[in-house]
């Protein structure tokens, strides 16, 4: 009978532990999220969109009196990798090329010419999905393609778009539910390889 009253204060406790747990981190969660939209808020408010505008966080804040200034003579030659989708929510422009336009901006931002600026996009994993056609995005999504105004756009800008041969095939996305500008690769690694030997900087885009 004492070992089940102890066996059972244990339990108790343990809940009580748990549940103290779970309530600090729902409420470290509301602090994250609250933190994040007024940061939304005051970013929204000053931004600037030298190119191209694709949502708040591909703005620009505006800095006084910067002393470090790039070359605008060079040729910016920018590789992105690409892996990340949001499956979850497939109804908002990707994470991944907003932080691709935010990344354009900040170089026009700074005084670079956008003539001087030759993005490579290198597509590989989950990231294959937003730079489907419409009627693939549709099909698989139940939705029209988000992401396609703002690819267009950088399309427009001169980017190049790769997809990587592997995750075409582990993802199931085939030539055809690619958009028609698409290069297809053997795989991803070789197109960053061959790209940095040719002096172009690589970013791994990380959203999460």
């Amino acid at each position: 009978m004492g070992s089940y009253s102890q066996s059972s204060s244990n339990v108790s406790e343990n809940d009580s532990i748990a549940l103290a747990e779970a309530k600090a981190d729902s409420i470290k969660m509301e602090l994250a999220i609250k933190k994040r939209m007024e940061m939304f808020a005051k970013v929204a408010e000053i931004a600037i969109f030298p190119v191209i505008e694709a949502g708040t966080f591909s703005g620009v804040v505006p800095v006084e009196d910067v002393t470090e200034i790039p070359n605008p003579d060079l040729d910016y030659k920018l590789l992105f990798e690409l892996v990340e989708f949001d499956d979850e929510d497939p109804g908002k422009v990707d994470a991944s090329l907003t932080e691709v336009a935010r990344i354009i901006n900040l170089h026009v931002a700074s005084g670079i010419p956008v003539e001087k600026i030759f993005p490579v996009l290198v597509v590989h994993a989950g990231s294959l999905n937003a730079f489907t056609t419409n009627a693939f995005y549709k099909e698989k999504f139940k939705m029209d393609n988000p992401n396609l105004k703002l690819i267009g756009e950088l399309e427009d800008l001169g980017a190049k778009f790769i997809s990587c041969g592997q995750a075409m095939f582990f993802f199931e996305v085939d030539k055809e539910a690619l958009l028609p500008m698409f290069k297809v690769s053997l795989t991803a690694q070789t197109v960053l390889s061959s790209y940095q030997m040719q002096g172009y900087v690589k970013y791994r885009i990380n959203t999460r």
